[in-house]
């Protein structure tokens, strides 16, 4: 089923993204884990691209089993890096074959020792392009496109970021799933303004439950999250402390989730690490109140 019918019949949808693990172990852990997540119901899975498409073999697997083995909805992630056209056709051809019908079209992160986006001489350079070939091509895909609450760290400044944002929309991009944030006020600022460009898909805003300190700190300047200065400030006096962090951390996610799900939001899209517990726990509680 498509995300923006998953959507209109369940609301709120709550989704979960995870990424291919490095060994056969790992990928097995997590297809336990994701069977785990099936009894949560949730309207979808996604699973990442790595850095130039380092994963592309395990991204495919994983939607393949989630989607045929264990009935989960899935979304795989697609990126410009390092691949052609005509390699970018070939993987779609192999998702629709296998039964996937979501997909979510980004510009992609350049390999790991690169540091500046160098687009395939036969590719694409810009999410909005892919966007645009896979509806040309008659794809019978629902096309999902990712949104900055904050603006895209490589952007000169918000508007130009939500300006782009709207070109990718506009290519055939049937719904926005965004970025983490931890400040609500600023997911409500870049809806608004995105409703004021004339966007009316569907925006998912993008949770990430904090349950390690020292991790957060990694990743805030990676993605172009900022963390409010009362939120860094209780994390700090108990950061050695991990089952403070995972309590604290939760408590904080749970508090964003009900008031954006209050606002109306269609669901939240979680950042789950590939570790479910802190999603378990929020989900298990936004049930209880939404559903």
């Amino acid at each position: 089923m498509k995300i923006t019918e998953v959507i209109e019949k369940n609301r709120p949808t709550f989704s979960l993204e995870f990424f291919p693990p490095k060994t056969q172990a790992e990928t097995a852990q997590l297809y336990q884990t994701l069977t785990e997540i099936k009894t949560l119901h949730p309207g979808f899975i996604s699973v990442t691209y790595g850095a130039g498409g380092s994963t592309k073999d395990g991204t495919l697997e994983i939607v393949k089993h989630a989607k045929r083995e264990i009935g989960l909805e899935s979304m795989a992630h697609l990126t410009c890096v390092g691949h052609s056209k005509n390699q970018i056709k070939s993987i779609l051809d192999e998702l629709v074959e296998s039964g996937i019908e979501n997909v979510i079209a980004l510009r992609g992160d350049p390999p790991k020792g690169e540091t500046r986006f160098i687009p395939n001489p036969d590719g694409f350079a810009h999410a909005n392009e892919l966007t645009a070939f896979i509806r040309e091509s008659s794809y019978p895909l629902c096309v999902a496109v990712a949104g900055y609450p904050e603006g895209h760290i490589e952007s000169p400044d918000k508007d130009t970021d939500w300006s782009y944002l709207k070109r990718k929309v506009r290519s055939g991009g049937d719904l926005i799933i965004t970025q983490l944030f931890f400040d609500n006020d600023y997911f409500y600022t870049f809806e608004n303004k995105m409703r004021e460009k004339g966007v009316d898909v569907p925006i998912i805003p993008g949770i990430l439950p904090i349950t390690n300190y020292h991790q957060i700190l990694r990743i805030t300047p990676i993605c172009g999250a900022t963390i409010p200065e009362k939120l860094m400030n209780d994390l700090e006096r108990i950061q050695d402390d991990h089952e403070a962090v995972h309590k604290y951390g939760v408590a904080h996610a749970i508090e964003q989730c009900v008031d954006l799900l209050s606002h109306g939001v269609p669901g939240i899209h979680f950042y789950t690490l590939n570790k479910s517990r802190a999603t378990r726990e929020i989900i298990t509680k936004l049930r209880a109140e939404f559903t």
